[in-house]
């Protein structure tokens, strides 16, 4: 099965980091938060991954043209024909596909510009910017066995600011990540049929806002609940709350 990133929007909400690269690109522990995602499926065994490129796009081509010599022992050998000898291969075992879907196209149709190379099977799709231990292998078949157009992974975000316990003037608790209002939201690893691209008709349509309405409408929409971690990267303090996870040695994505 392969996954489906969607890596081409502006990124404006983090935009003291996305002024020279793409949000995708944004670096946790080291590593993009793209590699990241990918790792997560690789654990899964998934390692055919479609990359929706769009705004500065051609700096993720140029990450992953350099990856397999920046991943690997070489000896280049500039005393004599300037050939490289490769030692020790240590990337991982992926096909990535670098699709440039426009830099202002919508979500939808930038999962429409790949179709192309989704080969008519059910995929996975997910975005640039999210991390998440959901079971990725339970979640396809969730998907699976409802025989629907779309799955997606269900979740309870916590809340965003510490809440207080009072009791009259006194604060009796102070709960500095306090649970959320117990709404479900998208958490944005879905698993599709390929049917559903027939429902994209161009660039301006947004999956979120046109194409996810009118599946729960039709009833083609399911719902995995996840109850364990998920954070996206939405602003500069997602990001420094996931690079204190990954320091800690605790990061709860961490599958592999």
């Amino acid at each position: 099965m392969k996954a489906v990133i969607l890596a081409g929007g502006l990124g404006t909400r983090i935009s003291e980091e996305t002024g020279s690269r793409p949000k995708p690109m944004i670096e946790i522990g080291g590593k993009p938060i793209l590699w990241h995602i990918m790792k997560i499926y690789s654990h899964y065994g998934i390692n055919d991954f479609v990359i929706c490129c769009g705004y500065k796009g051609y700096i993720i081509k140029e990450y992953f043209s350099n990856y397999f010599l920046h991943t690997s022992d070489v000896t280049f050998h500039m005393d004599s024909d300037g050939s490289m000898e490769i030692h020790q291969r240590k990337s991982e075992p992926w096909k990535v596909t670098l699709v440039d879907t426009g830099e202002f196209t919508q979500t939808g149709g930038r999962l429409l510009r790949v179709s192309q190379y989704l080969d008519h099977q059910p995929f996975c799709f997910t975005y640039g910017d999210g991390l998440s231990n959901v079971n990725i292998r339970t979640l396809i078949k969730h998907h699976l066995s409802c025989n629907l157009e779309v799955s997606l992974t269900a979740v309870q975000p916590p809340g965003r600011y510490g809440a207080l316990h009072l009791k009259k003037n006194s604060v009796q608790q102070f709960q500095e990540k306090p649970d959320g209002d117990n709404a479900w939201i998208n958490g944005g690893f879905f698993v599709l049929q390929p049917k559903v691209l027939e429902r994209i008709s161009g660039d301006s349509i947004s999956w979120e806002s046109d194409v996810l309405p009118h599946l729960a409408a039709d009833g083609q929409l399911s719902a995995y609940r996840h109850t364990g971690f998920w954070q996206p990267m939405d602003t500069l303090r997602d990001r420094n709350r996931l690079e204190e996870l990954w320091a800690s040695g605790n990061a709860p994505w961490k599958l592999w």
